[in-house]
């Protein structure tokens, strides 16, 4: 089971500020992280997103498909506008996706954290001590949202994952 947690800040040098400590709770065993990123809005709203590609490779227990995963799970959230605008393929991931955990109201309330000048971090995890996290995390403020992807959706996801084309 992974838990994917998303903490909207006022800015980029806050939600920076979270991203290191995150860092840090990870080398003290208190997170495993498969996935981290900061997605932050420009003055005109537009999306960026700055992610740690090592993370799915160096964390213990997932599969080769887990940076993929993670990408998916990023785009869901931040960069596809239109699930219309996927390959048939990954519109059946997507639609999984929305039915596990990522459904449109939990995309809604991602979007609203990132208005122009905004920033948040995104979280992948496959083990967390959530006392410790949200204490070591609790004085840099932010709003949490928080939603989970049980072990069957996971193994669903990565055998469409294994099974859809790559792209030429």
């Amino acid at each position: 089971m992974s838990d994917l947690i998303i903490i909207g800040y006022e800015n980029a040098e806050q939600a920076r500020k979270a991203e290191n400590r995150i860092q840090d709770l990870e080398r003290q065993h208190v997170v495993v992280l498969t996935g981290l990123a900061v997605v932050s809005a420009d003055a005109n709203g537009h999306i960026y997103v700055d992610t740690h590609d090592d993370i799915p490779r160096r964390a213990i227990a997932t599969s080769a498909t887990a940076g993929a995963l993670w990408g998916l799970v990023l785009g869901m959230l931040f960069l596809m506008p239109v699930i219309g605008l996927l390959g048939a393929a990954l519109g059946g991931l997507a639609g999984k996706l929305s039915q596990s955990g990522l459904d449109k109201r939990f995309r809604d309330r991602a979007h609203e954290l990132l208005e122009p000048g905004k920033a948040a971090v995104v979280v992948m995890t496959t083990k967390l001590k959530e006392d410790q996290f949200a204490a070591a995390l609790q004085p840099l403020g932010g709003t949490v949202l928080k939603t989970s992807l049980s072990q069957s959706d996971e193994h669903e996801l990565e055998q469409q994952l294994i099974g859809s084309p790559q792209p030429a």
